[in-house]
């Protein structure tokens, strides 16, 4: 008789002893057959190292054979965890310490019990190790400014990585990106001189407007007399609304002409 066929045979001996020993010791045999998993879990049962038909059970009651029945409860809700902050190598070779936060859930118990022994420390390591590898093909510039862009890619990589595992990989965030202080220094001179170049243009813009303005209300003004006066004694009024002890008045010639006539 080969082995499969021996092996079989002590299988169906060791059920059937099992759940005679369930029928001979009802009611109290109950208590160690039924078991409940919550809404958010499931359990995948193992009869003598064998998963069981119909994959994972629960929510709710399920029962399981003493003695060659075991069960591992498996947690469906989303979780979240840090990335420890990365000292990352950019492509302008620049070195920025970048770290993340990672939301995941399991989607298929069976596969995360199965395929991988720790499923949770897995996804870590190998959310560390992406954050390395993507932010190595940027610049400084693009990890800065792209970090929605960043996030995604980590997230499909993440989430391809990890689906042989029962693993979906939610979201990715980056949350924030250290500079050496030497870098600091040098990014705020920088944007400080660029401040100042931009002022300096915008006041010499100014500067050539208002001077177009003043060439105009100096033609409007020299094609009248009558205009010239009363800008001239509107200017008068205007000194002599402040509180002055002494105030000149110059005359223009035009208005001795018609006295010396």
């Amino acid at each position: 008789m080969s082995d499969p066929a021996r092996l079989s045979i002590c299988a169906m001996l060791l059920t059937t002893f099992a759940f005679s020993l369930v029928i001979i010791t009802l009611p109290f045999s109950l208590f160690m057959c039924i078991k409940v998993v919550q809404e958010y879990e499931r359990a995948v049962i193992f009869r003598l190292g064998r998963l069981t038909k119909g994959g994972a059970k629960g929510p709710g009651l399920f029962f399981i054979m003493p003695c060659i029945d075991s069960y591992k409860k498996v947690d469906l809700r989303t979780v979240s965890f840090d990335v420890p902050p990365q000292e990352v190598l950019s492509r302008d070779s620049v070195t920025v310490s970048v770290d993340a936060v990672v939301y995941y859930r399991v989607s298929n118990p069976t596969m995360a019990t199965n395929n991988i022994e720790d499923y949770s420390h897995s996804t870590r390591l190998l959310a560390a190790t992406t954050l390395r590898n993507v932010l190595g093909t940027r610049n400084l510039a693009e990890i800065l400014s792209e970090r929605e862009s960043i996030s995604k890619v980590m997230q499909d990589a993440l989430d391809e990585a990890t689906d042989p595992w029962g693993v979906k990989a939610e979201r990715v965030e980056i949350k924030d990106v250290r500079l050496p202080v030497q870098l600091q220094r040098a990014m705020a001179a920088e944007a400080e001189a660029a401040r100042e170049a931009r002022a300096k243009v915008i006041a010499a813009e100014g500067e050539q407007k208002a001077s177009r303005a003043l060439k105009e209300a100096a033609e409007v003004i020299a094609e009248s007399s009558a205009a010239l006066q009363l800008r001239y004694l509107q200017t008068l009024g205007t000194i002599s609304a402040e509180h002055n002890s002494t105030i000149i008045f110059p005359m223009p010639i035009n208005i001795l002409e018609h006295f010396l006539k």
